[in-house]
């Protein structure tokens, strides 16, 4: 809830909960607990999602809300838990595109920088040239998701265009598996956005199977299936 509310992602909760006095005492955690690492919340919520249980938790919460006096009787209460899993999602796939965007770039800066002198402009150097920040009220994450989204397709299209051997980098590859399990073409060609209410299109993988970038470190995930990373989203 308070991920939600400060409009963070999964890594700046996760942060939020290793470095922030208020975030520890809502958890009721000791102060030098090295919190957790961000991967777990998008496990959590998948767990949530199953069945009802995110609706009985906000309803158990909303009945100790009462009982302590901070909602008045008699009026009608929301718990809008499906589109507070969403929202989270949303900014956490943005973060996470945005990102490997930006290590991809960076990859690419240090072996063959004058691939880059006909693709990154002015635009690409305000929304790659730094960590991304999503602020307190992000604005359009979707769409921004989409935008980064053909940002990523260029840079990678552009890099096959001129020899496999500029496509080889880690950050390179982990960019093409995160476009692989968040986009999808449509019978169009248009690049679209996976999701897991879309009909007759590749729905979104477990969270257990997003990728991350090879410089954040990830508890490994027994079990995992890794055949479907090529499927969806021809880039060559």
């Amino acid at each position: 809830m308070l991920q939600f509310l400060l409009g963070l992602s999964d890594r700046q909760a996760a942060e939020a909960v290793r470095c922030r006095i208020d975030f520890k005492y809502a958890m009721a955690m000791e102060l030098d607990d090295p919190g957790f690492h961000h991967s777990v919340l998008a496990d959590f919520r998948d767990r949530l999602a199953e069945g009802d249980r995110a609706d009985r938790l906000l309803d158990l919460e909303l009945a100790r809300l009462k009982e302590a006096g901070l909602v008045r009787e008699r009026t009608t209460q929301r718990t809008d838990s499906t589109h507070v899993l969403a929202a989270v999602r949303d900014l956490t796939r943005l973060e996470l595109i945005t990102e490997a965007g930006r290590a991809a770039l960076e990859e690419v800066a240090g072996t063959f920088p004058h691939l880059l002198d006909d693709l990154v402009d002015e635009d690409w150097g305000r929304r790659y040239g730094r960590p991304v920040r999503l602020g307190k009220n992000p604005t359009k994450p979707k769409t921004r998701i989409l935008a980064t989204g053909n940002d990523a397709v260029r840079l990678l299209e552009h890099l096959y265009r001129n020899g496999t051997d500029r496509t080889s980098g880690p950050r390179i590859q982990a960019l093409r598996q995160i476009m692989v399990r968040n986009y999808h073409r449509d019978a169009a060609g248009h690049l679209r956005r996976r999701t897991a209410e879309t009909e007759g299109a590749p729905g979104l993988p477990p969270s257990s199977r997003q990728s991350s970038l090879p410089t954040t470190p990830r508890p490994a995930t027994h079990g995992t299936d890794t055949s479907s990373a090529g499927r969806g989203l021809p880039l060559t």
